[in-house]
């Protein structure tokens, strides 16, 4: 009995240590399989569910502390008693899991072994019984040291445990065993191998048979039965591969991104796996992360299950912009145990990963912006782009859709200047041929054209905006000082003598314009270009500035319409 007592004290309170450090490691993952047990679908107890972290804690605490209570023989018969109870409790339990399939995996051993429902009711069964010799053979479990060390290891057991659950509560898992671990490539744990198992299932067609019932069981074939088809039922009798991630998706309204942010480098994903319940704290410290992420050309996007209304919420109240994009819940809890949670990753690749409260750890490296291309700042500009020309082809009510114009190019403006403060000139590389151009029509409707004209030449220059665009708005500000232009890009319309007139601002060479306009890139002469301002029914005509000057008292209006033609 003895030599039993002994070989049984090891297994079992190695094991109760092993088992236990193993949640104790993610406590928050075994409250989610707690809940889970709490649900009205298996114990129908749910209203444990809100204090299944505090349960957690508490369990995996007292599984540890009792594992080396065993060892060093502290206290035995409250320590076999304990170890009796908590054994036949969880028995019960994964035998009620096992029989009436309520749960897939038990969470005996977390994410670092999963078992299925009757491997795990075995465990417990031979556990049990190592146990059983415990209790019967109690007073031959002696302490191995005298009262005071064993006493003084048996509190620093429970302190060492309880320290290093409010450990990785505060941060995160120290050693993480889930498919989005940093290291491991998110699109890859996705992908199913063709030679893969595949799940074998079990049909049960009942059929009408002379009036009876008849039941008749196959792999997945029609049976050839002489009678009325009256329904089939099916059983998974063996699972077949499921990949290491599952249920992960960025999803807008509108359509899949999946694939796009995960073909991306440097992509910064805030994780919440519900903003209603996004700690404070934590949310607090996004608009830090937003600025700095921009400030070295990372993207940042957020994953959250949470509807439209809180997205909106969380943007005023935390004055943050990024894009908040859709996943769903449970999944985004199998990322990171934090709301809110930040990783990084490349091409799908998670680089880093830290809590809310370890923010500050994340490192940027400052990244050349040709070697990214943001996608949520293209989506941007493209919606800006649609407001600076939303009432530029509808002048009919003049006066009111000048005014709302105004307001419009006003905001878009802010928008503009803040990404050029903190990402320079929105280019090709940054946001694709088709958008690099928006932050220009941004400027050149305003009244900072002299502001930005260097910016807008040195991105030209590095080939991220087109040299066509500079000189529109070279001749803009030129023409806003009341100086000639250069490449005959903008027209104005005169009133001469109660007639309106469309006309071309005086150009400085008038003469070699053409070639002039060719060499930087525009495909039409002045007068095709002023036929597609004005009508094809335009003839070019040059004016002078002293020409234009002489009817400028005939047009009052002149100088504000410079800044807001199109």
């Amino acid at each position: 009995m003895k030599v039993l007592v002994a070989i049984s004290r090891i297994l079992v309170g190695v094991l109760f240590i092993f088992s236990g450090f193993i949640k104790l490691n993610d406590p928050i993952g075994f409250s989610y399989k707690l809940q889970e047990y709490f649900s009205p679908d298996v114990l129908n107890i749910p209203f444990l569910e809100p204090y299944a972290l505090l349960i957690s804690v508490f369990v995996v605490v007292f599984e540890v502390v009792l594992g080396v209570f065993l060892l060093i023989g502290y206290k035995p018969k409250f320590t076999v008693w304990s170890l009796l109870l908590m054994i036949v409790f969880f028995t019960f339990l994964t035998f009620y899991a096992a029989y009436f399939e309520k749960v897939k995996d038990c969470g005996c051993f977390g994410d670092f072994l999963k078992l299925e429902p009757w491997e795990s009711f075995g465990k417990d069964v031979v556990l049990l019984l190592f146990i059983l010799i415990l209790f019967f053979g109690v007073k031959h479990i002696k302490p191995v040291f005298s009262k005071l060390p064993t006493t003084v290891m048996a509190l620093l057991g429970f302190i060492v445990s309880l320290w290093f659950g409010y450990h990785v509560l505060m941060h995160l898992p120290s050693i993480d065993f889930r498919a989005y671990a940093i290291g491991k490539n998110i699109k890859e744990g996705m992908t199913i191998p063709d030679d893969a198992p595949k799940p074998i299932q079990e049909y049960s067609w009942k059929f009408n048979v002379n009036g009876e019932e008849q039941v008749i069981k196959t792999k997945g074939a029609y049976p050839d039965v002489k009678g009325e088809f009256v329904g089939v039922e099916t059983k998974v009798i063996q699972e077949g591969y499921t990949p290491p991630v599952v249920d992960f998706s960025i999803e807008s309204e509108d359509e899949d991104l999946t694939t796009h942010f995960l073909d991306q480098d440097n992509l910064v994903v805030v994780i919440s796996y519900s903003l209603e319940k996004i700690e404070a704290d934590g949310a607090s410290k996004l608009k830090a992360l937003q600025n700095k992420a921009r400030a070295n050309n990372y993207q940042i996007i957020g994953l959250t299950a949470s509807g439209t209304d809180a997205k909106e919420r969380i943007r005023e109240a935390y004055n943050i912009d990024f894009e908040w994009y859709l996943c769903d819940e449970k999944a985004l809890k199998t990322v990171v145990r934090s709301n809110p949670g930040i990783i990084e990753m490349d091409k799908g690749t998670v680089m880093q990963k830290v809590h809310w409260n370890d923010i500050e750890e994340l490192e940027f490296r400052r990244l050349p912006i040709s070697n990214i291309y943001n996608f949520n700042l293209k989506t941007k500009l493209d919606s800006i782009l649609e407001l600076d020309q939303k009432y530029r082809d509808t002048w009919d009510n003049y006066d009111k859709n000048f005014k709302e114009q105004n307001k419009i190019d006003s905001l878009n403006l802010i928008y503009i200047e803040e990404v050029i403060r903190g990402n320079g000139y929105p280019g090709k590389s940054m946001v694709g041929e088709e958008t690099s151009d928006v932050a220009f029509f941004v400027i050149q409707h305003s009244n900072k054209i002299e502001k930005y004209l260097q910016i807008l030449k040195g991105a030209a220059v590095k080939k991220e905006l087109a040299f066509d665009k500079v000189a529109m708005a070279e001749d803009r500000f030129l023409m806003s000082q009341g100086k000639e232009q250069i490449y005959g890009t903008q027209g104005i319309v005169l009133n001469q003598n109660h007639n309106e007139e469309n006309i071309i601002w005086p150009i400085k060479n008038s003469k070699i314009v053409d070639s002039i306009r060719k060499s930087v890139g525009f495909e039409t002469t002045v007068e095709e270009n002023g036929k597609l301002m004005f009508g094809d029914d335009f003839t070019f005509k040059s004016y002078t500035l002293k020409q234009v000057k002489s009817i400028e008292k005939d047009n009052p209006w002149i100088i504000e319409l410079l800044r807001n033609i199109n």
